[in-house]
């Protein structure tokens, strides 16, 4: 089965490595695992690299839409390559999950995220799997906006970067076992 992984943030230096970009961190590193470089698509509006695993065709996908319109491009591609939401999973931050947890799931409304709005309007569809990484709430005085667009700061940059190194094991896991329920049992809550 052809599987599409998509990483929700959006584009450009501004936002690099910031607590919305998590989703692309996650794809950016299995694609430096798997030894990818990314090609930019102005017509599908996406970063999109490919290989094999285990047979198995992949796509790395990076939405260049910006968060809140990522299920323009999410749709666009999944049509193009004749893919539907079962080929799809997505990753994503969390504000409501301590920063570093994981939690897997098979489908479930967008719980105010608007990248997960998008998806969902576009794709017309809730029942497409997920990755939900958690980035933690903001401090008391900081703005949402302001959290989640802000970088990790030391003792949280280290914390997602252990759960990024989980996660590549997660990923490899769900890639092989094709079983969410087994997925979600083994590694949420990490």
């Amino acid at each position: 089965m052809v599987k599409m992984i998509v990483g929700l943030g959006n584009p450009g230096s501004k936002y690099h490595e910031t607590r919305h970009n998590v989703g692309f961190m996650l794809v950016d590193m299995l694609a430096k695992r798997e030894n990818l470089s990314f090609t930019h698509d102005k017509i599908f509006q996406a970063d999109i690299a490919s290989t094999f695993i285990d047979g198995q065709k992949i796509y790395l996908v990076k939405p260049t839409t910006f968060m809140n319109e990522s299920g323009k491009a999410v749709h666009a591609l999944l049509a193009y390559y004749g893919l539907d939401e079962r080929n799809l999973l997505v990753a994503y931050d969390d504000l409501d999950m301590v920063v570093g947890k994981i939690r897997f799931r098979q489908k479930g409304s967008a719980g105010g995220h608007n990248g997960i709005k998008s998806l969902i309007a576009h794709l017309k569809t809730q029942e497409f799997d997920r990755i939900k990484i958690g980035i933690g709430r903001p401090k008391p005085g900081m703005t949402v906006v302001n959290h989640v667009l802000s970088k990790f700061d030391t003792e949280d940059r280290i914390e997602i970067d252990k759960t990024l190194d989980k996660l590549d094991s997660a990923v490899n896991y769900y890639l092989q076992e094709k079983d969410l329920e087994k997925v979600m049992r083994k590694f949420n809550g990490l």
